[in-house]
Order: C-alpha cells, then structure tokens, then sequence
C-alpha cells in the first residue's frame, strides 16, 4: 500500500511539474518553452552552475544556499557555512558567482546584507570553500562603508573580469542620494578589486586624498546586475531609475554616472529630477526605460541552443513581468525584443546545456528554464 500511494505521488508530481509550462512566440516567430524546473524557495536571488551541471541557488530572506540537479522537482541540499544575513527590507543573501579558478580552489563568492550593530546593516562581499555540503572557511574580502539604518538599495552584485584577476562588486547608494556623487564612501557605486580583496594599484581614485580607493565608477542609482559582453572588455551594468528611468550603463574607469544630480526619471513623490541636456558633464546610459522595466539580472548568452542570438544580453524584468533581449553594440542598443513571462524575473543564467535558466522572485519562488519549443525534454 505504502509503494502505491508513494507511486501514485510520484506520478502525481511529475504530471504537475510538467503542466507548468508556457509557450512564447519570438519576433523570429521561433516558439520558445519555458518550464519550471523546481520550487519553493522564499524570494530566489540568483543562480550559478558547478561543473558537474548542479546548481547553486542562494534565497534571499532565509539567507540558504541551496544546490540541486536541474531535473524536475529535484531534491535541494542545503549547504551550511554561510553567513548571517539582514534579512529586512531588500536585505538578505544575494549574489553568488564561482571563482575562475574553482575547479582549483573551490572558492564561491557571495554577496549578502551584512548586520551591523543594532538596526543598522550594510552589503559585503565574501569567499569560502565548497567543500562537499559546506562553505568552508567563509570570510568576508570586502565590505561597503559606512553601515546606515536601513533597508533599501544594497546593490549586491558580482562580475569578475574575462581573464579572471579582477572582481567587481556594485552598491546601491542605500536610497540616500546625494552620496553617490562622493568619493568618501562606497554608496552608489562599482568598485574593482582582486579575487583576495587586495586593490589594485591602477584604480582611478587610488591615490586621491579622502576617496575610497577600491571605486571604479560612481553616480549610480540601485544596481541590480552587471556583466562583461563576450569578446571584449566591455562591462554594462543595469540599474533601476526613480519614477522612471530605469538604465543599460557601459562602466567605463573613473567616470561619474550623475545621479542625484539628473535622471531620465522624477522622485517617487512626483517631484522632478533635472533631465540630462545635450551637453551634459555626466556618462550617458546606452538605453533608458520609460514606463520601467525594473531590471534584475543580466546575461550574456554564448550557448548553442538559441545561435541566432549568440552575443546578446537577456535582462530580467520585476515589473514588467518579461525577459528582455538586447544586441548591443558599444554605446548603442540595435535589436531590442521583450518575451512575457508568468512572473517576476530576479535573475537570468546561461546553463552548461545552452538553455536561459531564470528565477521567479516571490515568496513561493521558482527556477525556470527557456528552451526552443520542441526540445527533447531528458530532465524529468
């Protein structure tokens, strides 16, 4: 009786996963199908994928690193060793990327809100070892001052450089404004460091009198992703805007992105923000949205499944509920194409089979995988 009803569930089970399915129809008139992968993670923040095609899956308000096979419904182990989190507002755990040399070292980065003493909490950036089903050794290699009593706008994103010697880290300016256009502090702002947190010795404030030296660029907003375009050096950033005016930015070295001083969007209480003039002294973004899209997480796809747009970008949108496709060239954005999703999109991820593995951002949340439609499934 017991094999029965638990065949019966099993059954019950894989039926249910395969229902979650949609159909989406590309400009190209391509029929793309997106799946549910698995479920049940408390506000998913992002994703990152170990060389044997298992994936790591960090949640935001319990602060658990998860990792699991990507078959249906597959079972998660929870790894132990991270850190305490502030899990408050949009604090929490966040970001996570391998190292480039993890097959060596084992190390896997993760960025979080880390508390400071009483209410106030900051973001920071730490590294350990993945050792079976713990983080070893975890220690924080860098860490945004000063704390502040709040909860909003961390930023808690990473990128390391295409040849792997450098790490950038982004923040949010805590919803505080006017200090992201000052160098004493890392509010609103990309900072470059080494993978051991060391700083490099050609940062662009690094021998200015008063400036934080690990900054890179300065004048952002609330950051939510970043990624290096394949075949280049080139760094772009996504960052959310007031009412209005959310940004695609291109990083350049030592270059101010204006905020608070002007935006593309007003306050939220209506009151306006100075437009950017012709002439303006400020670093221009390559695209803006107006109504948002509340960009999440951005990546650039090289897989095989989807050739047509190998080289593009694929960003989240919370808001807009889609997954945005965008061919970038330099400052200048030449195909743009938005596919609806079921959800809110957190973060976007190339997986080792070539498929674009999204996180659903909700309390029940879910990891999704966007295959052509007609692909084999061998994941049930």
């Amino acid at each position: 009786m017991n094999y029965a009803i638990s065949t019966l569930f099993c059954l019950l089970l894989s039926l249910a996963l395969t229902a979650q399915v949609e159909t989406i129809k590309a400009g190209n008139g391509q029929l793309l199908r997106v799946e549910k992968v698995n479920g049940g993670f408390d506000h998913p923040w992002a994703i990152a994928f170990l060389p044997d095609g298992e994936v790591l899956v960090t949640e935001r308000n319990t602060g658990k690193l998860h990792r699991m096979s990507t078959e249906m419904g597959a079972e998660k182990t929870t790894i132990s060793g991270t850190p305490d989190v502030h899990a408050m507002g949009q604090g929490g755990l966040m970001d996570i990327k391998l190292d480039p040399n993890f097959a060596t070292n084992g190390y896997v980065y993760l960025a979080y809100a880390k508390p400071g003493d009483g209410p106030s909490s900051t973001a920071a950036l730490g590294r350990g070892k993945l050792q079976g089903d713990s983080l070893a050794g975890f220690e924080d290699i860098f860490v945004m001052l000063p704390y502040f009593n709040g909860h909003k706008h961390y930023g808690n994103q990473i990128a390391f450089s295409p040849d792997g010697e450098y790490l950038y880290f982004v923040m949010g300016e805590r919803f505080q404004f006017d200090p992201a256009q000052e160098l004493d502090n890392h509010w609103g702002k990309v900072i470059r460091i080494r993978p051991d947190g060391s700083v490099p010795d050609d940062n662009p404030f690094v021998d200015q009198a008063g400036a934080k030296p690990e900054i890179w660029s300065y004048g952002h907003r609330n950051i939510e992703s970043m990624a290096f375009q394949p075949g280049t050096d080139e760094l772009y950033l996504v960052e959310m805007g007031p009412l209005g005016g959310d940004e695609l930015n291109r990083v350049v070295k030592g270059d101010n992105y204006g905020w608070p001083r002007e935006s593309h969007g007003d306050n939220y209480d209506g009151t306006q923000l100075p437009d950017p003039p012709a002439n303006s002294p400020y670093h221009q973004p390559v695209r803006h949205w107006n109504p948002v899209i509340s960009p999440s997480g951005m990546a650039f796809y090289t897989g095989s499944a989807f050739p047509e747009w190998k080289g593009d970008a694929f960003v989240g949108g919370l808001s807009s509920r889609d997954l945005v496709r965008l061919r970038i060239d330099g400052d200048e954005v030449l195909e743009e194409e938005r596919f609806p999703m079921p959800g809110r999109i957190r973060e976007v991820e190339q997986g080792p089979d070539g498929a674009i593995y999204l996180l659903k951002d909700d309390k029940d949340g879910e990891l999704w995988r966007m295959v052509p439609h007609g692909t084999k499934d061998s994941k049930k």
